[in-house]
């Protein structure tokens, strides 16, 4: 349906209760809207309409065997299409609404097209912070599944100036709620029995899900595809980029950090945070530079560094 998502007012519309009818009509009649949230701008569908959620596949390029996670408002509507035990239930009551994705089994009656879960007994749950999108699933009623806004591969983005840049002509309903706060993907956590294991870094980190429920998970790597963000190559720039580099080439746009000045600093002060809310602007910018190639300084590894550096480590892997 990409072809018919006609334009309005320019393909984007800044935030306010006639966007948000609009842009709940257009899922309502099985169409795509681009909307912010905590984490970066999701294209967003009615997960249970199949021809929907194909669209999103066609428009975003992306291989059917990725997982979609699907947006609810709160954890009673997850109940309806997800199964959560206890430690399940813990999690969301403690980091939803918020950067948290959880993977638990699906219900017997979940109604979510196939294409979501890509055929697995398992779908990706989470209840996202940002008011604009909490605002349209309630205006819609609908369980939205809604990846990153962009062309499949590329830097995730965090501006609507970003999703309209990426996926082109192709580009629906962009519901503008400015520039996003936490800047990287959820955290996702994949539910095992009474144990959990870390399928992608995000915001919440490691050790928020150690002190929260006493256990420090599952430390394998997941060998299957079980949610969005394990492809090997990711986010990634047009350009190739090398990290952990103190120190740039004349051919390379330098991403600094703290010490490291670089052409575009994460952050000067060396805090975490404000880093990953600028990583993803800075790769957009790095990759419109003259330079053709890319450099990024070193990143710490703790707290939300693990997902800053899982995201770089992506993004320099070239097919």
């Amino acid at each position: 349906m990409s072809g018919s998502n006609d334009h309005i007012d320019g393909n984007a519309r800044r935030y306010g209760k006639q966007a948000i009818v609009a842009a709940a009509e257009r899922l309502q009649s099985g169409g795509l809207v681009a909307v912010p949230t905590e984490t970066v701008y999701g294209l967003a569908a009615d997960s249970t309409n199949a021809s929907a959620i194909a669209d999103i596949y066609r428009t975003k390029g992306r291989p059917d065997f990725n997982p979609l996670i699907v947006h609810v408002p709160d954890i009673d509507t997850a109940r309806k299409i997800g199964m959560f035990n206890d430690l399940a239930a813990t999690l969301a009551k403690k980091f939803w609404p918020g950067p948290l994705t959880l993977v638990v089994p699906k219900t017997s009656d979940c109604p979510v097209t196939p294409a979501v879960t890509a055929g697995l007994d398992t779908i990706a749950l989470r209840c996202p912070a940002h008011p604009l999108m909490q605002e349209l699933l309630e205006a819609s009623g609908l369980f939205l599944a809604a990846p990153s806004a962009n062309k499949s591969g590329e830097i995730s983005p965090t501006t609507a100036e970003h999703v309209e840049r990426s996926l082109g002509s192709a580009a629906p309903l962009i519901l503008d709620g400015g520039r996003c706060e936490t800047g990287v993907e959820s955290t996702i956590v994949a539910i095992r029995d009474n144990d959990y294991q870390i399928l992608r870094p995000g915001p919440i980190t490691k050790e928020d899900l150690q002190r929260i429920t006493g256990k420090l998970g599952i430390a394998e790597q997941s060998s299957t595809i079980e949610a969005p963000g394990q492809l090997m190559s990711h986010y990634a720039p047009s350009k190739p980029v090398r990290i952990n580099a103190k120190q740039s080439e004349s051919d390379e746009y330098h991403i600094g950090f703290g010490d490291t000045e670089g052409d575009k600093n994460l952050s000067a002060s060396g805090d975490l945070a404000e880093a990953a809310t600028n990583l993803f602007a800075a790769l957009h910018i790095a990759d419109a530079a003259t330079q053709a190639q890319i450099a990024v300084a070193p990143i710490p590894k703790s707290g939300i560094g693990a997902a800053i550096n899982d995201r770089l480590k992506r993004a320099s892997q070239q097919e």
